[in-house]
């Protein structure tokens, strides 16, 4: 019982936040109600048993990729003063859309018939994912981390500025 109200607290949260970030005016205030979605989605991770999944989700998407964005958001000269971020053209378009995918889904969610699984016993899954990634998939994760370690330093030297005084030196003579 406990567990279902805090599933609904959080689902609550996820859909309310993702509906602030899709329909608020100001940039800032939807890099902010990101945070409450991508919070909510590791909360449901978290309740799901996929200890992997919430602990990446936290890691990755609100440590990484949201305090980027937040950043990003936060050092661009005068975007706090942009009163209108996102378009209004599409609005009602949008609306009935919405309305008529949340209706499937209401008709799915209460038409269809539900079984209910076995008790399971939830153990730890991070253990199958290391054992994995240093057993049969260590090829696999070696070459993924040498093209990223690649891409990083070509990163770097796209991004370098340029020496003028280096560049040629049989100019000068």
């Amino acid at each position: 019982m406990v567990a279902q109200a805090v599933f609904y607290l959080l689902a609550i949260l996820t859909v309310g936040s993702a509906a602030i970030v899709a329909f608020s005016r100001n940039v800032v205030h939807s890099a902010f109600a990101l945070l409450g979605t991508l919070v909510g989605v590791a909360g449901i991770y978290a309740l799901l048993a996929a200890d992997f999944l919430w602990v990446i989700q936290l890691l990755l998407y609100v440590g990484g990729i949201l305090v980027l964005t937040l950043f990003a958001v936060m050092l661009t000269q005068g975007i706090a003063d942009v009163s209108i971020s996102n378009r209004a053209v599409g609005r009602a378009p949008a609306l009935v859309i919405s309305a008529v995918a949340a209706a499937v889904m209401i008709f799915a969610v209460f038409k269809t018939p539900w079984h209910q699984a076995a008790k399971v016993m939830v153990g730890p899954t991070t253990y199958g994912i290391g054992n994995a990634f240093l057993d049969t998939y260590a090829l696999p994760f070696e070459l993924a981390s040498i093209i990223l370690l690649a891409a990083l330093i070509g990163a770097v030297v796209i991004s370098r500025p340029i020496d003028r005084r280096t560049e040629s030196p049989s100019e000068g003579e």
